[in-house]
């Protein structure tokens, strides 16, 4: 699947396009995989699953850390699971595409942020990691125009007022931005804001909800082709 579905208004452009993190513009799943004893894509998408799972049914913040530690126990991996991917967390990785996509878009005068269901420190570094994969090779130091975690907002998405804080920041209404869901609860929670969603749908994820997305695809530059 490359795309499944297209609804993309050619005459449309936002203002701004925000990105969910962990999965919309980086390669975490390699990283929960890397961190279980056995290493298998199969137990770490379960582990990660169950995180999505309670991280979106949070609500209020509360520390990030505990929830993956909570992840990791209840589908009964050892504590040495979390405490690895905390440890490497400053080795994740972004999507191959993403920083040639995030210059691409630079240029064509978009601004750029981040909403992440993270704590302060942990989406800072992340951020930082993406930033540098758009720096490397580009002709100019690339720098999100503004990054809101859960801690910063209070809120973890699906709930509005994570949205909403980045709107807030940037000084721009739903209507003006993009936004681009890692995750299905993404898709849901910002069509909920009231923002335009496109889901950069990398590993096949299940949909949850009623919600739309404008696009679907597999790879960050087809989900933003009519865009760039």
């Amino acid at each position: 699947m490359s795309t499944s579905r297209s609804n993309v208004n050619a005459e449309w452009r936002p203002k701004a396009i925000v990105f969910d993190l962990l999965t919309g513009l980086m390669n975490s799943w390699e990283l929960w995989n890397a961190s279980i004893p056995s290493g298998t894509a199969i137990d770490g998408r379960i582990w990660r699953e169950r995180y999505l799972q309670i991280t979106f049914g949070a609500g209020a913040y509360v520390p990030y850390e505990d929830l993956v530690r909570q992840s990791a126990h209840e589908v009964g991996l050892p504590p040495s699971a979390p405490e690895a991917l905390l440890r490497d967390w400053e080795n994740l990785p972004a999507w191959p595409e993403a920083g040639g996509v995030l210059r691409a878009l630079r240029k064509q005068g978009y601004k750029l942020a981040v909403v992440t269901n993270c704590s302060k420190h942990l989406g800072h570094l992340a951020t930082g990691r993406v930033e540098k994969s758009a720096t490397d090779d580009g002709e100019e130091v690339f720098a999100f125009d503004a990054v809101i975690t859960a801690e910063e907002s209070g809120f973890y998405k699906p709930v509005a007022a994570a949205y909403e804080a980045i709107l807030t920041k940037m000084g721009l209404e739903p209507g003006e931005v993009l936004f681009v869901a890692g995750s299905a609860g993404d898709v849901q929670g910002a069509t909920m804001a009231g923002m335009k969603v496109i889901w950069h749908n990398k590993i096949g994820l299940a949909k949850k909800g009623d919600a739309v997305p404008l696009k679907e695809a597999q790879s960050l530059d087809d989900a933003l082709r009519n865009f760039l």
